[in-house]
């Protein structure tokens, strides 16, 4: 009998050697290889079998069809989608643990009522767990099936034999196949399960959304093939101790990747939130010194979010810099140019700065806004409340232009804000009238006249 072929995977990124090795070549991890089975398909004479091959064909005769779509019922998801759920697709969806995956799949699953079965499989919860969750929720929908089942070969069993709508697997990690000697969860298990769904998914045009844990990085566990073989891939973003959170699509073969949707948390699962701006800014009371509103765009969507900076005399020999919501190195960055450029003797002080209600902002269009917050804490001097701030900071203390000037503008105008400082260069090419008094400004000494 001739010896079955092995191979060793590392359990980081997915390398195969033919020989053990102590660090991977390709990720540079450790101790990560295991022993794994190469199995191949034979026939009754104990022959490899080859596929079938498949032949070129011409890709003007083939006949496009505009996909097919099927609305949520929850406006936000299909905004990030790009207008419902594509018949046949693969969903990945990814988050940090209690972020609220299992609660927004859960209401997908009884919004589609009446468009057909769905099969929830689990590998994580209990049917009795599903079902209190499914209580608190108000879900009541008989076409809801329940299967707690790990393996692959028991799933695709299943799934050919309901034929359902929509498949939800909760979650990838927990999912095996026998023909994988590795434990669930590893590099192999989840990329050879993955190309199971995916098979089964295109093969009988079923809708399949998958959950997918994260790693300490904020990336989905797993090897990256994973989000390369899905069609979507959405994450669900926000603070633990926050109610708020933030539906990303980083890919979509369907639509856009600047999409952006948001929820809240609440007792009855994710209430979606039509007008995000007007909540963010809702709780700003009085008008103290170190705070000031910006304008950020998620997506295509533009975002009111207030910023507050304190700046307090340190008793360290290095002064602390902390920025919850923002960049820490374009927090350090800032406070160097208004050291240089604005003459700030920042060089004795600590500097905190906070975003509120747990909004991450990464854009550079909000870097105006960190300057006036930190300048205002400083000096003691009140910004004006009906005030936002729109600009990019450079290393010269140059205000730079930003994308999407007008759509910021106008919701900053919606929302009753009166005076808006921006770059010169956005305000010289603005074509629309606004009833905003609009102050442009060039560089960051400009911006510092404020405050005299």
């Amino acid at each position: 009998m001739a010896k079955a072929k092995t191979v060793f995977v590392c359990s980081s990124c997915g390398y195969e050697s033919a020989k053990w090795l102590g660090k991977c070549p390709a990720c540079n991890e450790w101790n990560t290889f295991y022993e794994e089975k190469v199995n191949k398909e034979v026939d009754a004479f104990g022959k490899t079998t080859r596929a079938k091959q498949n032949k070129p064909t011409e890709l003007e005769g083939v006949e496009g069809k505009e996909e097919s779509r099927t609305k949520t019922g929850i406006e936000e998801l299909d905004r990030v989608l790009g207008g419902g759920i594509v018949k046949g697709s693969l969903v990945l969806l990814g988050g940090e643990p209690g972020i609220g995956k299992s609660t927004l799949i859960l209401q997908i699953c009884d919004k589609i009522k009446g468009e057909g079965k769905v099969l929830y499989v689990s590998g994580e919860e209990s049917a009795e767990q599903i079902k209190l969750r499914a209580n608190r929720l108000n879900i009541h929908n008989k076409d809801i099936l329940f299967l707690g089942e790990t393996n692959i070969d028991n799933i695709a069993q299943q799934i050919a034999e309901i034929k359902p709508k929509l498949v939800v697997i909760d979650s990838i990690q927990t999912m095996y196949s026998e023909e994988i000697t590795s434990s669930a969860g590893t590099v192999s298990q989840v990329r050879e399960i993955t190309a199971r769904i995916m098979k089964i998914c295109k093969e009988q045009a079923i809708t399949t959304m998958i959950i997918g844990h994260v790693t300490k990085e904020g990336n989905i566990a797993g090897p990256r093939v994973l989000e390369h073989m899905v069609d979507t891939v959405l994450y669900l973003e926000g603070e633990r101790y926050f109610s708020y959170r933030v539906l990303r699509s980083v890919k979509n073969r369907f639509g856009s990747t600047n999409e952006v949707g948001m929820f809240e948390m609440q007792g009855e699962g994710m209430v979606e939130i039509t007008n995000p701006s007007a909540i963010l800014i809702s709780e700003r009371d009085g008008n103290p010194s170190g705070s000031v509103v910006v304008a950020s765009m998620e997506g295509t969507r533009p975002l009111l979010v207030e910023i507050q900076a304190l700046t307090t005399e340190t008793i360290c020999s290095l002064p602390r810099r902390t920025g919850n919501g923002l960049d820490y190195n374009r927090l350090t960055v800032l406070m160097a140019v208004l050291e240089k450029k604005a003459y700030l003797p920042l060089g004795r002080q600590d500097v905190y700065l906070n975003v509120v209600s747990g909004i991450r902002l990464v854009e550079p269009a909000v870097d105006l806004g960190v300057v006036l917050a930190v300048a205002s804490s400083y000096k003691n001097i009140p910004i004006p409340k009906d005030l936002v701030a729109i600009g990019e900071v450079g290393l010269t203390g140059e205000i730079r232009a930003v994308n999407l000037i007008e759509k910021r503008l106008k919701e900053v105008e919606k929302l009753g804000f009166k005076q808006c400082i921006i770059p010169e260069n956005n305000k010289k090419l603005l074509k629309d009238t606004y009833k905003l008094d609009i102050i442009g400004v060039r560089n960051i000494g400009e911006v510092m006249k404020l405050f005299k």
